[in-house]
């Protein structure tokens, strides 16, 4: 699980595993419904070429909490800095980008190098 996630940014090492788990919430105290709802994540180089998307799984409808599971084989690209955002999309179609959470600013995905290789 080697990885962290910041406001803005999501660092991982090349070639790990990283699960990404959100938590929704209405305001700040009732958790989200997430019955029906979508989680998505792209990943794009700084050109703007695609380089992966991964649905998320709901692992708890109910408390609102959600998982992205980034394998190894997301990860195996070349170390550098890409760019990144995770939209949530409600049961009624509604689309809320919910990462990065800074409004005015593109997520970043940061691949850093390995050392040991398999």
């Amino acid at each position: 699980m080697a990885g962290q996630m910041s406001r803005n940014k999501i660092v991982v090492r090349k070639g790990d595993s990283f699960d990404i788990v959100m938590q929704f919430r209405h305001g700040e105290l009732q958790p989200m419904d997430l019955s029906q709802c979508l989680l998505k994540m792209s990943v794009r180089r700084q050109d703007g070429d695609l380089l992966f998307t991964k649905s998320g799984e709901v692992i708890d409808v109910l408390s609102g909490k959600a998982r992205l599971k980034l394998l190894p084989d997301d990860t195996d690209v070349e170390p550098g800095v890409y760019k990144t955002d995770i939209q949530l999309t409600l049961k009624n179609g509604d689309v809320h980008t919910v990462f990065p959470q800074e409004i005015n600013q593109v997520g970043v995905f940061v691949v850093t190098e390995e050392v040991t290789q398999s």
